[in-house]
């Protein structure tokens, strides 16, 4: 039987879920399924080569739905604000199956449909989605925005004596369109993600509004953490996530204090940084976009033109006079960078690399900020500078929510069992 080689206890690899379909499929009925040719197929097979661990996703569509780890049940999961991706990776490594995806950018749709062919449309706005459109699942994850809630009209409603509810509330924001599905769906847990600052917002008005949709109007029981990727990667960036599940019993197993945290620090840039001392990997489906393998060095286009960073320079001790602390963040290998921002294309002023005085300081390569938020070194980009460094600089730090996925794992697969006997 195809489950049982999935036994080893360790997060599924691409050459397990190829062994697996392999049982019940061809080489040729791979290979087309993948969009590669049988040899290729036939060198991951016998070892020559490793198969990519972003056909994960696809290799599990060739599946029946039960087939994963052995003792361990697959979940399905939909992928709401996706973005490229970020929170799917981390819950496809538990044993997870996206059944359903919405990201409204076109340009993330390109990343995301590169990495993760899926057999199931790529869908857009969110808010033109029909729930009865939407596949059943057990798992809803998010990465919503975090827009304005008013409490205006919620006042208003309050002093007329007009009952109201999360509807009223956030109506109008795309949390709503979250709050729609989960009530339509009933997942048994979520999985929401967004910037620290949702917390404070509004002087804690907006978190307020959140918590009680999620928890007076929906049902559910929800844990939530502020937490600084630092502790995973080489790049002070603090997210809240907002865990939550339908059962009190499952809620009351979770427990934020078993998230293992690493000090931060001991993932410095040096782990991220292209290397020029011969050992950089030579990934051709970059094609030498960002790193020269024959010469050993970042390519130059990165490097910061004396204009650029004379301006810089001039722009951070003008506010440094002024006692503010605007500037740029020049850093070294050793260090730990600041937050990898969407605006990152325009001058790359947070994170700059020190390359000695010979030199003008340089930007990070698409791939080192891949790298920056967690993404293996086999996840592709298909766009442009200006694109990627968009979509890193609004990505999730994968490393962060695969641990929170595991916490969630055995919460998740007992339930599932459950629902089966």
């Amino acid at each position: 039987m195809a489950s049982a080689l999935f036994t080893d206890g360790n997060t599924d690899s691409a050459l397990d879920y190829l062994r697996a379909a392999r049982e019940i499929k061809t080489q040729a009925e791979i290979a087309n399924h993948l969009g590669v040719g049988v040899r290729t197929v036939r060198r991951w097979q016998t070892g020559e080569t490793e198969p990519p661990s972003y056909l994960i996703s696809a290799l599990q569509q060739l599946l029946p739905l039960e087939i994963t780890r052995q003792g361990e049940p697959c979940f399905r999961f939909i992928d709401l604000f996706a973005g490229i991706g970020g929170i799917r990776t981390a819950f496809e490594s538990i044993g997870g199956r996206c059944v359903f995806t919405s990201e409204w950018d076109a340009y993330a749709q390109k990343t995301y449909a590169e990495n993760y062919r899926d057999g199931h449309p790529l869908h857009g706005d969110i808010t033109q989605l029909q729930t009865h459109d939407i596949p059943d699942h057990e798992v809803l994850l998010a990465g919503f925005p975090c827009q304005p809630f008013s409490i205006a009209g919620v006042s208003k409603k309050n002093a007329l004596g007009r009952a109201h509810g999360f509807a009223c509330e956030t109506q109008g924001t795309l949390f709503f369109d979250v709050c729609r599905i989960i009530k339509a769906k009933q997942p048994q847990a979520f999985l929401l993600e967004n910037v620290k600052n949702l917390v404070s917002h509004d002087k804690g008005r907006t978190f307020e509004i959140i918590r009680r949709a999620l928890i007076d109007d929906l049902g559910y029981h929800i844990h939530y953490r502020v937490i600084d990727g630092a502790h995973f990667v080489p790049q002070h960036r603090e997210r809240i996530l907002i865990v939550g599940f339908r059962e009190s019993e499952a809620a009351a197993i979770f427990d934020w204090n078993a998230l293992p945290l690493p000090l931060k620090g001991v993932k410095t840039l040096h782990d991220i940084l292209h290397r020029t001392d011969g050992t950089e990997p030579l990934l051709p489906w970059d094609e030498g976009k960002y790193f020269d393998n024959t010469q050993k060095h970042v390519h130059s286009k990165y490097t910061l033109t004396d204009h650029l960073w004379t301006y810089l320079q001039n722009y951070a001790e003008k506010h440094r006079a002024k006692g503010n602390g605007f500037g740029f963040g020049l850093v070294e290998p050793k260090n730990i960078a600041r937050t990898l921002s969407a605006r990152y294309y325009k001058d790359g002023s947070e994170i700059l690399i020190n390359q000695g005085n010979r030199q003008n300081p340089r930007r990070l390569t698409p791939r080192e900020c891949a790298r920056l938020m967690g993404f293996p070194d086999t996840f592709r980009i298909p766009v442009s500078d200006t694109r990627a460094y968009k979509q890193f600089g609004n990505s999730v730090v994968v490393d962060v929510i695969a641990h929170v996925a595991k916490m969630m794992q055995p919460i998740i697969n007992a339930d599932v069992l459950k629902r089966k006997k």
